[in-house]
Protein backbone atom coordinates (compact mmCIF):
# COMPACT_ATOMS: atom_id res chain seq x y z
CA UNK A 1 0.00 0.00 0.00
CA UNK A 2 1.57 3.30 -1.20
CA UNK A 3 0.82 6.28 1.40
CA UNK A 4 -0.43 9.37 -0.38
CA UNK A 5 2.02 12.52 0.39
CA UNK A 6 -0.41 15.30 0.83
CA UNK A 7 -0.11 18.54 3.43
CA UNK A 8 -3.42 18.00 6.16
CA UNK A 9 -4.27 21.64 5.15
CA UNK A 10 -4.97 20.11 1.35
CA UNK A 11 -6.66 16.80 2.85
CA UNK A 12 -8.97 19.23 4.90
CA UNK A 13 -9.58 21.64 2.02
CA UNK A 14 -10.42 18.67 -0.31
CA UNK A 15 -12.52 17.06 2.01
CA UNK A 16 -15.30 20.17 2.62
CA UNK A 17 -17.82 20.00 0.54
CA UNK A 18 -19.04 22.33 -2.32
CA UNK A 19 -22.02 24.26 -1.61
CA UNK A 20 -22.20 25.78 -5.12
CA UNK A 21 -21.79 23.12 -7.39
CA UNK A 22 -22.48 19.57 -8.46
CA UNK A 23 -20.71 16.73 -7.07
CA UNK A 24 -19.50 13.84 -9.26
CA UNK A 25 -19.76 10.73 -7.34
CA UNK A 26 -19.56 6.91 -7.38
CA UNK A 27 -22.01 4.92 -4.94
CA UNK A 28 -20.18 2.03 -3.70
CA UNK A 29 -23.28 -0.40 -2.06
CA UNK A 30 -23.89 -3.83 -0.15
CA UNK A 31 -27.52 -3.00 -1.32
CA UNK A 32 -29.06 -6.74 -0.58
CA UNK A 33 -27.64 -6.81 2.71
CA UNK A 34 -30.68 -4.49 4.39
CA UNK A 35 -33.15 -1.95 3.46
CA UNK A 36 -31.42 0.83 3.74
CA UNK A 37 -29.33 1.12 0.76
CA UNK A 38 -32.34 1.21 -1.69
CA UNK A 39 -33.19 4.89 0.46
CA UNK A 40 -29.92 6.12 -0.17
CA UNK A 41 -30.12 4.98 -3.99
CA UNK A 42 -32.95 6.86 -4.78
CA UNK A 43 -32.25 9.63 -3.13
CA UNK A 44 -28.85 10.22 -5.28
CA UNK A 45 -30.64 9.60 -8.03
CA UNK A 46 -33.68 12.26 -7.27
CA UNK A 47 -30.73 14.91 -6.32
CA UNK A 48 -29.95 15.80 -9.51
CA UNK A 49 -29.47 19.06 -8.93
CA UNK A 50 -26.83 18.25 -6.43
CA UNK A 51 -25.13 14.77 -7.41
CA UNK A 52 -23.79 13.99 -11.24
CA UNK A 53 -24.17 10.00 -10.26
CA UNK A 54 -20.92 8.23 -12.62
CA UNK A 55 -22.37 4.73 -11.55
CA UNK A 56 -23.21 2.21 -8.78
CA UNK A 57 -20.98 -0.45 -7.66
CA UNK A 58 -22.07 -3.60 -5.95
CA UNK A 59 -20.18 -4.67 -2.86
CA UNK A 60 -19.33 -8.01 -1.40
CA UNK A 61 -21.40 -9.15 2.25
CA UNK A 62 -21.76 -12.47 4.34
CA UNK A 63 -24.78 -12.45 6.64
CA UNK A 64 -27.94 -14.33 6.83
CA UNK A 65 -28.65 -12.91 3.82
CA UNK A 66 -26.57 -14.40 1.54
CA UNK A 67 -24.47 -17.83 1.10
CA UNK A 68 -21.10 -16.41 0.82
CA UNK A 69 -19.37 -12.87 0.39
CA UNK A 70 -19.82 -13.58 -3.53
CA UNK A 71 -23.58 -14.41 -3.22
CA UNK A 72 -23.78 -10.94 -1.30
CA UNK A 73 -22.31 -9.16 -4.00
CA UNK A 74 -24.21 -10.73 -6.84
CA UNK A 75 -27.25 -10.01 -4.51
CA UNK A 76 -26.27 -6.96 -4.57
CA UNK A 77 -25.95 -6.47 -8.06
CA UNK A 78 -29.27 -7.44 -9.23
CA UNK A 79 -31.10 -5.29 -6.67
CA UNK A 80 -29.06 -2.50 -8.32
CA UNK A 81 -30.42 -3.08 -11.36
CA UNK A 82 -33.63 -3.70 -9.91
CA UNK A 83 -33.81 -0.23 -8.22
CA UNK A 84 -32.54 1.59 -11.87
CA UNK A 85 -35.49 -0.33 -13.58
CA UNK A 86 -38.01 1.04 -10.48
CA UNK A 87 -36.03 4.32 -11.57
CA UNK A 88 -36.33 4.08 -14.76
CA UNK A 89 -32.86 4.20 -15.81
CA UNK A 90 -30.79 2.01 -17.66
CA UNK A 91 -28.42 -0.59 -15.50
CA UNK A 92 -25.79 -0.94 -18.44
CA UNK A 93 -23.06 1.33 -18.54
CA UNK A 94 -24.06 2.43 -14.75
CA UNK A 95 -23.75 -0.62 -12.77
CA UNK A 96 -21.01 -2.84 -11.85
CA UNK A 97 -20.31 -6.21 -10.19
CA UNK A 98 -17.66 -5.56 -7.14
CA UNK A 99 -15.17 -7.94 -6.01
CA UNK A 100 -15.72 -11.41 -4.50
CA UNK A 101 -14.47 -11.82 -1.91
CA UNK A 102 -11.93 -9.80 1.60
CA UNK A 103 -8.84 -8.19 1.01
CA UNK A 104 -6.13 -10.87 1.88
CA UNK A 105 -3.15 -8.41 1.73
CA UNK A 106 -2.51 -4.78 2.12
CA UNK A 107 -0.29 -5.06 -0.99
CA UNK A 108 -2.86 -7.07 -3.29
CA UNK A 109 -6.14 -5.63 -4.42
CA UNK A 110 -8.73 -7.75 -5.30
CA UNK A 111 -10.05 -7.51 -8.85
CA UNK A 112 -13.51 -6.74 -10.41
CA UNK A 113 -15.39 -4.42 -12.99
CA UNK A 114 -16.21 -2.47 -9.56
CA UNK A 115 -12.34 -1.42 -9.38
CA UNK A 116 -11.65 -0.76 -12.67
CA UNK A 117 -15.08 1.30 -13.23
CA UNK A 118 -13.82 3.24 -9.95
CA UNK A 119 -10.11 4.22 -11.34
CA UNK A 120 -10.79 5.05 -14.70
CA UNK A 121 -13.64 7.63 -13.33
CA UNK A 122 -11.24 8.91 -10.84
CA UNK A 123 -8.58 9.56 -13.30
CA UNK A 124 -11.43 11.86 -15.80
CA UNK A 125 -11.30 13.76 -12.78
CA UNK A 126 -9.17 15.99 -11.16
CA UNK A 127 -8.21 17.63 -7.75
CA UNK A 128 -10.03 21.04 -8.16
CA UNK A 129 -13.23 18.87 -9.69
CA UNK A 130 -12.31 15.39 -7.49
CA UNK A 131 -14.77 12.07 -7.60
CA UNK A 132 -16.51 11.56 -4.46
CA UNK A 133 -16.65 7.48 -3.82
CA UNK A 134 -18.87 7.13 -1.64
CA UNK A 135 -18.99 3.88 0.68
CA UNK A 136 -22.20 2.58 2.52
CA UNK A 137 -21.09 -0.91 2.71
CA UNK A 138 -17.50 -3.19 3.06
CA UNK A 139 -14.97 -0.85 1.60
CA UNK A 140 -13.45 -4.21 -0.69
CA UNK A 141 -14.11 -2.07 -3.51
CA UNK A 142 -12.84 1.03 -3.21
CA UNK A 143 -9.30 0.23 -1.17
CA UNK A 144 -8.72 -2.34 -3.83
CA UNK A 145 -8.72 0.55 -6.38
CA UNK A 146 -6.39 2.68 -4.24
CA UNK A 147 -4.12 0.22 -3.99
CA UNK A 148 -4.39 -0.87 -7.57
CA UNK A 149 -3.79 2.37 -8.98
CA UNK A 150 -2.82 4.63 -6.07
CA UNK A 151 -2.34 7.92 -8.48
CA UNK A 152 -6.27 8.34 -7.74
CA UNK A 153 -5.63 9.72 -4.23
CA UNK A 154 -4.88 13.04 -6.23
CA UNK A 155 -8.49 12.78 -7.51
CA UNK A 156 -10.71 11.53 -5.35
CA UNK A 157 -12.55 12.08 -1.61
CA UNK A 158 -13.69 9.04 0.18
CA UNK A 159 -16.93 9.25 2.41
CA UNK A 160 -17.15 5.85 3.77
CA UNK A 161 -19.81 4.79 6.39
CA UNK A 162 -17.57 2.64 8.08
CA UNK A 163 -16.81 2.00 11.93
CA UNK A 164 -18.42 3.74 15.37
CA UNK A 165 -17.52 6.81 17.00
CA UNK A 166 -14.21 7.06 18.12
CA UNK A 167 -15.49 6.90 21.78
CA UNK A 168 -17.83 4.28 21.26
CA UNK A 169 -16.80 1.51 23.51
CA UNK A 170 -16.19 -0.75 20.84
CA UNK A 171 -15.90 -0.75 17.25
CA UNK A 172 -18.12 -3.68 16.44
CA UNK A 173 -19.57 -2.40 12.79
CA UNK A 174 -20.63 -4.61 10.29
CA UNK A 175 -19.33 -2.38 7.33
CA UNK A 176 -15.69 -2.62 8.83
CA UNK A 177 -16.25 -6.57 9.96
CA UNK A 178 -16.83 -7.35 6.41
CA UNK A 179 -13.05 -6.55 5.42
CA UNK A 180 -10.96 -5.52 8.41
CA UNK A 181 -7.91 -5.19 6.16
CA UNK A 182 -10.09 -2.93 3.26
CA UNK A 183 -10.93 -0.78 5.98
CA UNK A 184 -7.78 -0.11 8.04
CA UNK A 185 -6.19 0.65 4.59
CA UNK A 186 -9.02 3.68 3.92
CA UNK A 187 -7.69 5.37 7.64
CA UNK A 188 -4.19 4.50 6.79
CA UNK A 189 -3.36 5.58 3.09
CA UNK A 190 -3.67 9.54 3.53
CA UNK A 191 -6.80 9.30 1.18
CA UNK A 192 -8.56 12.53 1.45
CA UNK A 193 -11.33 11.05 3.17
CA UNK A 194 -14.68 11.98 5.42
CA UNK A 195 -15.61 9.04 8.01
CA UNK A 196 -19.46 9.01 8.70
CA UNK A 197 -19.64 6.37 12.14
CA UNK A 198 -22.56 3.73 12.33
CA UNK A 199 -23.25 3.36 16.05
CA UNK A 200 -23.07 6.99 17.66
CA UNK A 201 -23.96 9.07 14.58
CA UNK A 202 -26.26 7.13 11.78
CA UNK A 203 -27.49 4.43 13.88
CA UNK A 204 -30.07 7.90 15.07
CA UNK A 205 -31.69 7.89 11.16
CA UNK A 206 -34.35 6.10 12.48
CA UNK A 207 -38.18 5.77 10.74
CA UNK A 208 -41.09 3.87 11.64
CA UNK A 209 -43.80 1.97 9.21
CA UNK A 210 -46.80 4.70 10.31
CA UNK A 211 -43.92 7.47 9.10
CA UNK A 212 -43.05 5.79 5.68
CA UNK A 213 -47.07 5.46 5.00
CA UNK A 214 -47.89 8.59 5.41
CA UNK A 215 -44.65 10.13 3.28
CA UNK A 216 -44.49 7.30 0.61
CA UNK A 217 -47.38 5.02 0.44
CA UNK A 218 -49.16 5.44 -2.13
CA UNK A 219 -47.04 8.26 -3.86
CA UNK A 220 -45.58 6.23 -6.63
CA UNK A 221 -44.13 2.90 -7.33
CA UNK A 222 -40.85 3.44 -6.01
CA UNK A 223 -42.68 4.79 -2.72
CA UNK A 224 -44.18 1.75 -2.37
CA UNK A 225 -41.60 -0.52 -3.23
CA UNK A 226 -39.55 0.98 -0.16
CA UNK A 227 -42.95 0.85 2.33
CA UNK A 228 -43.21 -3.04 1.54
CA UNK A 229 -39.23 -3.52 1.88
CA UNK A 230 -39.00 -2.13 5.16
CA UNK A 231 -42.08 -3.83 6.57
CA UNK A 232 -41.61 -7.33 5.40
CA UNK A 233 -38.34 -6.42 7.35
CA UNK A 234 -39.91 -7.05 10.46
CA UNK A 235 -43.01 -8.73 11.70
CA UNK A 236 -43.93 -7.33 14.60
CA UNK A 237 -44.39 -2.94 13.97
CA UNK A 238 -45.43 -1.96 17.60
CA UNK A 239 -43.33 0.77 18.98
CA UNK A 240 -40.50 -0.35 16.20
CA UNK A 241 -38.82 2.07 14.52
CA UNK A 242 -35.76 0.60 12.03
CA UNK A 243 -32.41 2.57 11.45
CA UNK A 244 -31.79 4.44 7.83
CA UNK A 245 -28.11 4.45 8.18
CA UNK A 246 -27.24 5.04 4.41
CA UNK A 247 -28.99 8.06 3.45
CA UNK A 248 -26.65 10.24 5.88
CA UNK A 249 -23.81 10.15 3.01
CA UNK A 250 -26.63 11.31 0.35
CA UNK A 251 -28.14 14.21 2.92
CA UNK A 252 -24.56 15.85 3.89
CA UNK A 253 -23.65 15.82 0.42
CA UNK A 254 -26.89 17.50 -1.03
CA UNK A 255 -27.31 19.97 2.52
CA UNK A 256 -23.65 20.54 3.70
CA UNK A 257 -25.17 22.31 6.57
CA UNK A 258 -27.18 19.01 7.87
CA UNK A 259 -23.73 17.87 9.61
CA UNK A 260 -21.57 18.79 12.34
CA UNK A 261 -17.75 17.00 11.79
CA UNK A 262 -14.59 17.52 13.42
CA UNK A 263 -11.24 17.28 12.18
CA UNK A 264 -8.85 14.33 13.74
CA UNK A 265 -5.85 12.50 13.29
CA UNK A 266 -7.50 8.60 11.18
CA UNK A 267 -7.69 6.27 13.86
CA UNK A 268 -6.31 2.96 13.64
CA UNK A 269 -8.09 -0.36 13.65
CA UNK A 270 -5.85 -1.94 15.92
CA UNK A 271 -7.67 -5.20 15.97
CA UNK A 272 -11.00 -6.08 13.88
CA UNK A 273 -13.43 -4.25 17.01
CA UNK A 274 -11.09 -1.73 18.85
CA UNK A 275 -9.61 1.37 17.33
CA UNK A 276 -6.30 2.95 18.99
CA UNK A 277 -4.91 6.69 18.32
CA UNK A 278 -1.90 8.75 17.22
CA UNK A 279 -2.37 12.35 17.40
CA UNK A 280 0.53 12.46 14.74
CA UNK A 281 -1.20 10.40 12.21
CA UNK A 282 -2.56 12.62 9.14
CA UNK A 283 -6.02 14.62 9.68
CA UNK A 284 -9.62 13.39 8.19
CA UNK A 285 -13.03 14.78 8.79
CA UNK A 286 -15.49 12.74 11.32
CA UNK A 287 -19.10 13.23 11.32
CA UNK A 288 -20.54 13.97 14.95
CA UNK A 289 -24.26 14.12 14.24
CA UNK A 290 -27.00 14.86 11.87
CA UNK A 291 -30.18 16.60 11.40
CA UNK A 292 -32.31 13.49 11.05
CA UNK A 293 -35.58 15.56 10.21
CA UNK A 294 -34.07 17.73 7.13
CA UNK A 295 -32.78 14.46 5.50
CA UNK A 296 -35.32 12.55 5.94
CA UNK A 297 -37.75 15.69 4.91
CA UNK A 298 -35.28 16.32 1.80
CA UNK A 299 -35.36 12.39 0.44
CA UNK A 300 -39.14 11.57 0.96
CA UNK A 301 -40.33 15.04 -1.36
CA UNK A 302 -37.46 14.12 -3.49
CA UNK A 303 -38.44 10.34 -4.13
CA UNK A 304 -42.47 11.61 -4.13
CA UNK A 305 -41.47 13.64 -6.90
CA UNK A 306 -39.71 10.71 -8.93
CA UNK A 307 -42.26 8.82 -11.56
Amino acid sequence: MKYYECTDAERIRRTEIPKDKKIKMILDTDTYNEIDDQFAIFYALGSEDRIELKGITAELFYNSRSDSPADGMEKSYQEIRKILKLAKRESDGFAFRGCTRPMQSRETPEESEAVDFIIQTAMECTDKEPLYVVGIGSSTNIASAIVKAPEIMDRIVVLWLGGNTHDWPDNEEFNLSQDPVAGSILFDCGVPMIQLPASGVTNFLLTSIPELEACLKGVNEIGDYLVENVAAYEEDHFAWSKAIWDIGTIGMLVNPECAQQKICAAPIIATPNRYAFDPRRHLIRSVCTLDRDMIFRDMFLKIRKMS
